[in-house]
């Protein structure tokens, strides 16, 4: 009897012990399967703010404004792909600058980078940005001075923060890395842990809804020479925007990637010369006409200036972006943007 107890006792420790295996196979697979998927939500459940894009944590850094010299000595620009926000705008005679945003991805060398002008600094303000550039100009250095951002400049800390490469000549040589940023930032009490307060994106429905004119070809005249003017062509396998200036491609120097976006747009604001060296004030708030590019089509929308930042808007009413990277070109008039497929 007691032999045929332990008998069934063995019987049921190896029931017990199949059906455990049996319920960690189960869990094991859900790991695999559905809970893997489960962690993968939950390692992107934050939103980039000046992106729209998932992202595994929560977006804490300040964004950084950074004044990236256009001329064509300068160019094969560093930092350009990893921009959140990339704004175009004229600086003297028809040389445009660039003010690139980064938050999302901070490249490790920036640059060249160029001088400030006012209404590049109330550009990356928009932003509550931390502002770096290399010189200024009477109007941009009093606005400066004032405080009204907090800024690292070249003429500061040229040779210290800002390094100047051997391979370019100045004024096309002056770099920075995101090291020394942080650097200075620490230097100077800056605080650079908060996040800019997130843009309107659209949802996938919504990006599958676009509609508007096809638009695989923009291009914008800045100036006579073609290699001062900007060109935009549409990758459809990419579904996004390429550059190009005087026909040839916009690269990152840091790693040779091409440029590419996923909101272009193009604003026309009123410019005006102010001094004998041609510098210009332009008009950043009124608002006026501009064109909204996205996957292949194009808007024809008002701009208005919200709290510093330049957003599409349609009968009154925001339009939210396409997630990605955003780029806006300020021209003089519309005129100057012609649109092929």
């Amino acid at each position: 009897m007691k032999k045929k107890n332990l008998i069934w006792m063995l019987v049921l420790l190896f029931v017990l012990s199949a059906c455990g295996r049996q319920n960690s196979t189960g869990t094991q697979q859900e790991e695999n399967g559905t809970g893997a998927k489960s962690l993968q939500a939950t390692e992107k459940r934050w939103t980039e703010p000046l992106t729209g894009l998932k992202t595994s944590s929560k977006p804490d850094r300040r964004a950084v404004a950074v004044m990236v010299n256009n001329h064509p000595l300068a160019r094969t620009q560093s930092g350009l792909c990893s921009a959140d926000i990339v704004y175009e705008a004229l600086a003297e005679g028809n040389i445009t600058r660039f003010v690139a945003i980064f938050e999302s991805d901070m490249p490790s060398n920036i640059g060249p980078i160029r001088s400030a002008r006012p209404y590049f600094i109330k550009l990356a303000k928009g932003y509550n940005a931390l502002y770096i550039a290399h010189g200024y100009s009477p109007g941009a250095k009093k606005l400066l001075d004032s405080g009204y951002v907090d800024e690292l400049n070249g003429m500061q800390y040229d040779g210290t923060l800002f390094y100047r490469s051997s391979a370019r000549k100045a004024p096309h040589n002056s770099y920075i890395t995101y090291k020394n940023i942080l650097k200075g930032a620490k230097e100077k009490g800056y605080v650079m842990d908060n996040a800019p307060s997130p843009l309107p994106f659209m949802t996938e429905k919504e990006v599958k809804n676009i509609s508007g004119i096809s638009a695989g070809k923009i291009s914008i005249r800045y100036s006579n020479q073609s290699n001062l003017n900007a060109e935009y062509r549409y990758d459809a396998e990419k579904q996004r925007y390429t550059r190009y200036s005087g026909g040839v491609q916009t690269v990152d120097a840091n790693n040779n990637q091409p440029v590419l976006i996923d909101n272009l747009f193009i604003v026309a604001a009123k410019h005006k010369l102010i001094d004998s060296y041609g510098r210009r004030d332009i008009d950043l708030t009124s608002g006026g006409k501009a064109y909204l590019i996205q996957k292949g089509k194009l808007q024809e929308v008002e701009w208005e200036n919200d709290n510093g930042r330049i957003l599409p808007y349609k009968d009154g009413e925001p339009i939210k972006l396409v997630p990605g990277k955003t780029w806006i070109n300020i021209v003089q008039s519309l005129g100057s943007v012609t649109v092929s497929d």
